[in-house]
């Protein structure tokens, strides 16, 4: 099912195991994970497909999950590294999106473009409120990446009443720990792309950071509410999207 087409990128919803296996075998070369990158929210999960037109190779992918509301919290896969309690009062739908991916020989910034394009369509037709995830950083050593945990602290971290607590048993509690001053271009050039988009609308972070060593990787929960991304990044979202 086509959702977006934009240049020389398309973006659809997979609807055939077929698609769905490409797209773990993407998701395995860009994870590099020893094993191939599959698990039981593969079954639940719509899988938004980006693909080259000219090639019609897969450039990109990424999954999500529709959940009525902060009820449904604890299907998602966020639920099993934290403490989501205080979003359980949420009302509205939400969305978990997960696994996202770009194939890594790929630097087209277009590519990006057009999966949030695609995601805004989604949204928009299943009336989603909040959009939320796990943003990663590579590897699981800290160092690289304190002047962007130190911005996240001093300037995105999420409102109180929705913090999520911590569960997981090996965790950087970087609000409580930095005490540095971000330098704010060696924290952006740190940023992930994925999450930089996300506080470029408005989302917020979880103030500690979950060690997760079988992805290698350190991430970070993420969240955004649809009504409060500032109206000229809607207008930028909807004009890709349109």
């Amino acid at each position: 099912m086509s959702l977006l087409t934009k240049g020389r990128y398309r973006a659809s919803l997979a609807t055939r195991a077929e698609e769905i296996a490409e797209a773990q075998a993407l998701r395995t070369r860009a994870f590099r994970t020893a094993a191939p990158d599959r698990d039981g929210f593969d079954d639940i999960c719509h899988h938004v497909l980006v693909r080259d037109q000219r090639s019609g190779a897969l450039v990109c992918c990424f999954r999500m999950l529709v959940l009525e509301g902060g009820g449904d919290l604890d299907r998602s896969y966020s639920a099993q590294f934290y403490e989501l309690e205080g979003l359980r009062s949420f009302p509205g739908r939400m969305v978990e999106m997960g696994r996202f991916c770009i194939d890594p020989e790929r630097h087209d910034p277009d590519i990006l473009r057009v999966a949030w394009g695609a995601m805004t369509r989604f949204v928009d037709a299943e009336g989603v409120e909040m959009l939320f995830g796990c943003s990663s950083f590579a590897g699981t050593e800290t160092d690289d990446y304190l002047d962007a945990f130190a911005m996240l602290k001093h300037r995105h971290l999420g409102p109180k009443r929705w913090l999520p607590r911590v569960k997981a048993p090996d965790v950087f509690r970087f609000a409580a720990r930095l005490r540095r001053k971000p330098d704010a271009k060696k924290a952006m050039l740190r940023m992930p792309p994925l999450l930089r988009t996300y506080l470029l609308m408005g989302g917020w972070v979880s103030d500690h950071a979950v060690v997760d060593r079988q992805m290698n990787t350190l991430h970070v929960f993420t969240g955004l509410e649809i009504g409060a991304i500032p109206p000229a990044r809607k207008r930028l979202l909807r004009a890709v999207a349109g």
